[in-house]
């Protein structure tokens, strides 16, 4: 059952959040008029969505995920990611934003139960709808997050961190962060740990500006991030699963989600300007109709691959043995390659349907911030980086001998 089907109020769930709660799906769709009405000042003022965010706490969509016994709605991976498409299709800044928030908010719900700190947040994000922002780009690595330059400095119940992070995406307007580093100076850098931090334990110094093509109102600053907190902000468990289990599935289920919202409201306005061209032409298709056929075809092979995934990641989301096994690393990791390139020539072919119409930036049918903001999908954590990095397991995979194998 995804966010479109589920009637999932508080009542039913009994923890006495709020009486008789809209859907999961009202509640998105108020989030995502809220977003679609300042997508076009965001996106030109580089700023942050205040205005979707503020109509998301409101909704109390921040927290959807948290259990229901921490004080959330307990949602699932079909309706996060259902509602990052929803909001994917109002504005692309507020949906991607959303979807890095959900993948941190998955860390600190899969590895954090039992654990005072991470229960507490997760409280936090239910009862105050904390926003918690991701540090994971640090120096020169490139986006390349199983090696950490910065280490964990350990004394006695506390420990410190200074990170060079080249980028932190809306860090400045964030309740909290999740980090990754070395666990220790003396650690290998692929040695790695979590750490989930509220504000009060660091501090931002701005490094890097954010002047980019698209996706602009993500503010992905650059920060020095130093770190001084509790030791309990460490994750026990180390980061190597964390990242196979948790952060990979989510963060690539996520992006690819508000990506496909990106390519649908793409389509949207295209076949608006066709169903316009053919009115005043009685009826007869204009000349770049082909190209419309194009971009739901694309569309389509886009939200089944993400129906597939979405459905594997839900078979095997409490087996580690599935998470780990090297088809289901190999499917999630080239998911990301896969659906951000589709995303691109989705909104290409929407584009070339309605021509200098779609081209323009002052029309009904403008698709400019469109483009701009999914051309962003290739290059956050590079394909090219993804694909080389998977050669050596995709070649262990076998080829398949039949259609059903």
């Amino acid at each position: 059952m995804n966010v479109r089907e589920a009637v999932l109020t508080v009542d039913e769930t009994q923890t006495g959040f709020l009486e008789q709660g809209p859907s999961l799906i009202e509640r998105a769709a108020r989030t995502a008029a809220a977003a679609a009405a300042d997508a076009d000042g965001v996106d030109r003022d580089a700023r942050f969505p205040h205005g979707a965010f503020e109509v998301a706490r409101e909704q109390k969509l921040l927290g959807v995920m948290i259990p229901v016994e921490f004080g959330g709605f307990g949602a699932s991976i079909y309706d996060v990611t259902d509602i990052c498409y929803t909001l994917g299709r109002a504005c692309a800044s507020t949906a991607m934003i959303y979807a890095m928030h959900q993948t941190k908010v998955a860390c600190v719900v899969r590895h954090g139960h039992g654990i005072p700190w991470m229960e507490t947040m997760m409280r936090r994000v239910a009862r105050d709808q904390w926003l918690l922002a991701s540090s994971t780009t640090e120096g020169q690595n490139g986006g390349n997050i199983r090696a950490s330059a910065a280490a964990v400095d350990h004394a006695g119940d506390t420990v410190s961190l200074v990170r060079d992070a080249t980028v932190i995406s809306y860090g400045a307007e964030a309740d909290g962060l999740v980090t990754i580093a070395r666990r220790a100076t003396e650690a290998a850098a692929s040695d790695q740990v979590l750490l989930a931090l509220a504000k009060d334990d660091y501090s931002l110094k701005r490094t890097l500006g954010w002047e980019t093509l698209g996706m602009r109102g993500t503010c992905s600053t650059g920060f020095e991030l130093k770190v001084d907190c509790p030791a309990d902000r460490v994750f026990p468990e180390s980061y190597d699963k964390i990242h196979a289990q948790t952060m990979t599935p989510f963060a690539h289920l996520c992006w690819s989600s508000a990506w496909a919202g990106i390519a649908a409201a793409a389509v949207t306005r295209a076949q608006a300007f066709i169903r316009k061209a053919a009115r005043t032409s009685g009826g007869q298709m204009p000349p770049a109709a082909a190209h419309f056929t194009a971009a739901k075809m694309s569309l389509a092979k886009l939200r089944a691959l993400l129906s597939t995934n979405i459905d594997a990641f839900a078979r095997a989301e409490h087996d580690e043995r599935a998470l780990g096994s090297l088809d289901f690393q190999s499917s999630i990791t080239l998911l990301k390659v896969q659906a951000s390139e589709l995303a691109v020539e989705t909104v290409m072919h929407a584009m070339r349907t309605a021509g200098l119409s779609g081209y323009r930036n002052d029309g009904e049918f403008t698709m400019g911030r469109h483009l701009r903001d999914v051309l962003s999908s290739p290059i956050m954590i590079n394909n090219d980086r993804i694909l080389a990095n998977a050669a050596t397991s995709t070649l262990m995979s076998g080829v398949p001998t039949s259609l059903h194998d």
